[in-house]
């Protein structure tokens, strides 16, 4: 349960620097956007809804352990190849 708890804290903290972001880009209401890759970054855009799956919250911490609460592209940076953040997308669209 605390560990549950402490991600919840970790997502709206990492919301809390990118919501300002969002605002002044083209995402939607209700989704936020992430930039995905190792070296290079894609951009992609989901659903805030994604961000409390366990699987998501994995992608989360690691993001934090690289980068802190600084994401030097103004949205999420998640450090995965990006072909298993599309796995991982496409199973969260199907559960």
């Amino acid at each position: 349960m605390a560990i549950r708890f402490q991600r919840i804290i970790l997502v709206k903290q990492i919301l809390r620097r990118v919501l300002p972001y969002l605002e002044s880009t083209n995402v939607p209401k209700g989704y936020v956007p992430v930039y995905v890759g190792e070296t290079q970054k894609k951009r992609f855009v989901i659903p805030i809804s994604y961000l409390k799956h366990p699987s998501f919250q994995n992608l989360l911490s690691q993001a934090e352990e690289e980068f802190g609460f600084d994401h030097p592209l103004g949205g999420l940076t998640i450090p995965c190849r990006e072909e298993a953040f599309i796995d991982l997308t496409c199973s969260l669209n199907f559960s």
